[in-house]
């Protein structure tokens, strides 16, 4: 048994990434929602607890508490930003409005030598006071320290930035550890749940492999399994992991919904069918999918027609295998999270995912889902461990929905095609340059990389006639998480490269601009 760390998430939208890590300390934990019982927080066996952020305020009398097990259990907790503020009114001390907000950077001075922040700094002001460059995401803040509590850390405008009591191993800080603009938080996490708590870091993928065949074999027993295979590293993680598990039982629908990547389905079928010996039928279904989206602008109700006709081309292909009673999908955290489908409920919705929330009755299959709490680098570290081709694992994710939320408003078949051209261009070219710095391809340095079809048309020259045709714009970021994001700085002579070729290749396109925008505000896809 692994130990295990409890994480009660009051809805904070970046409550994943304190469980991812944590995960990267190498120490499992499980996030349920703020709201359990008291008997369910003693019966969990954590060996450490950890409160996450909020939109809510503490000292509302309506907002949600941490169970009041969770202080009586007698192993360490942390609370993050609105955790530290529910731990401070909870344990009898006080919380109030902010004169001054603080959303991002900040530098916070740690005091006391604390086991959490001792000898843990970014840099020593002149007087020689450790300091920690964070991220801040708060308008409350606390102002009265609870009985037995003694000050960690403080900015000039948050005097009470972190707290602890050292006694009880409680801890708090009002600054977010989790996010990768906090520098040292992976080491104060780590802290905490390695040092303090006495967690055993043994969640490694490679041992993590036979724990999740054996939990699905006693899942599926004799039953047959029908796997959505995409092409994308997720399905083809989760078909390998599966294939190792139950072998035959196992078969892989590839849907072609005509929203492809460049050559994709000959991709899939080589690699699965004849490199793997994985059963896979190949559905071409884009006439399908094609005459639903017709007419249809919004990017929510494109998503929903896709999902659904997934779910009616499973439900046809299962019909024909007597034996079939699971349908498995490669959902991971990230596709919960953004779905307002984490377990508390609290999220706010971004956008839905094709493959999240469950399935209708009538397709009287059950919900398989063996990546659906792991993070896409601990997806990949497995794909690694099971033997997958390294091209394949570090794959650029591509969404269920594929082309169909890369080209904005209505979905046309000449559209898609117009896109897969200058798509596979763009990913050709990053393919081929190498950073001088780095020595690495531009497609290694960044983490997802596409190109979106605008439906508007500007006007152009080409020779000496006029042209009127589409605009497509590139898209390239770099992220740790996928929670948050940085557009990629690609150098301007490779954008040069890629805009000439789509321009002189892709009869139609006669205009590329690039997306400088981060996440947030924007997301990753466009729609």
């Amino acid at each position: 048994m692994h130990d295990k760390i409890l994480i009660l998430d009051f809805g904070s939208q970046v409550t994943q990434l304190i469980a991812r890590r944590v995960r990267e300390a190498n120490v499992y934990c499980e996030i349920h929602p703020c709201d359990v019982s008291d008997d369910f927080v003693r019966g969990f066996g954590a060996k450490g607890v950890i409160l996450s952020g909020s939109h809510m305020s503490a000292y509302e009398e309506a907002t949600d508490k941490a169970p009041q097990a969770v202080f009586e259990l007698g192993v360490p907790v942390l609370g993050i930003c609105y955790g530290m503020q529910t731990m401070a009114q909870q344990l009898g001390g006080r919380v109030e409005p902010g004169k001054e907000r603080e959303f991002g950077y900040a530098e916070v001075r740690a005091h006391g030598h604390t086991r959490l922040l001792g000898g843990v700094e970014d840099f020593r002001t002149i007087e020689g006071h450790g300091m920690l460059k964070v991220w801040m995401s708060h308008g409350d803040k606390v102002v009265e320290m609870p009985p037995g509590f003694k000050l960690m850390a403080s900015t000039p405008s948050c005097p009470i930035a972190a707290m602890a009591d050292e006694d009880r191993r409680f801890y708090a800080v009002q600054f977010h550890p989790e996010v990768t603009h906090t520098l040292q938080g992976p080491a104060i996490l780590q802290r905490f749940v390695r040092e303090i708590c006495g967690a055993k870091p043994d969640w490694i993928m490679s041992d993590y492999i036979a724990e999740a065949v054996e939990k699905i074999r006693q899942q599926v027993g004799n039953e047959e399994v029908i796997l959505g295979l995409s092409g994308g590293v997720d399905s083809s993680v989760a078909a390998a992991l599966l294939h190792r598990a139950i072998g035959d039982q196992l078969t892989c629908v590839f849907v072609d919904h005509g929203l492809l990547r460049l050559n994709e389905a000959e991709m899939v079928m080589d690699m699965f069918a004849r490199n793997m010996g994985v059963k896979v039928i190949h559905v071409d279904a884009s006439a399908q999918f094609m005459g639903k989206l017709a007419g249809e602008t919004d990017p929510e109700v494109k998503r929903k027609i896709i999902g659904k006709e997934f779910v009616e081309v499973f439900q046809s292909e299962s019909g024909k295998l007597s034996n079939a009673k699971w349908l498995a999908q490669g959902t991971i955290y990230p596709d919960v999270v953004e779905s307002g489908g984490a377990k508390s409920k609290k999220a706010t919705t971004i956008k839905s995912h094709h493959n999240v929330g469950g399935l209708p009755d009538t397709l009287h299959l059950k919900l398989l889902e063996p990546l659906r709490e792991l993070f896409k680098d601990e997806v990949r570290a497995l794909g690694v461990a099971l033997g997958l081709p390294h091209n394949m694992v570090y794959r650029h994710p591509f969404p269920g929905p594929g082309l169909g939320v890369r080209i904005l408003g209505e979905v046309k078949k000449d559209y898609a095609d117009l896109l897969r051209r200058a798509d596979a261009i763009f990913i050709e070219e990053l393919h081929k340059t190498v950073d001088e710095n780095s020595g690495k391809t531009w497609y290694e340095l960044t983490s997802q990389a596409f190109a979106v079809f605008l439906p508007v048309k500007s006007v152009g020259v080409m020779g000496d006639g006029r042209t009127y045709d589409y605009v497509v714009a590139l898209r390239a970021v770099q992220t740790q998480d996928f929670m948050t994001a940085h557009w990629a700085h690609l150098p301007y002579d490779l954008l040069g490269r890629v805009s000439n070729r789509i321009i002189n290749e892709v009869r139609g396109i006669n205009r590329v601009v690039y997306d400088v925008s981060g996440k947030p505000p924007a997301t990753i896809e466009w729609e």
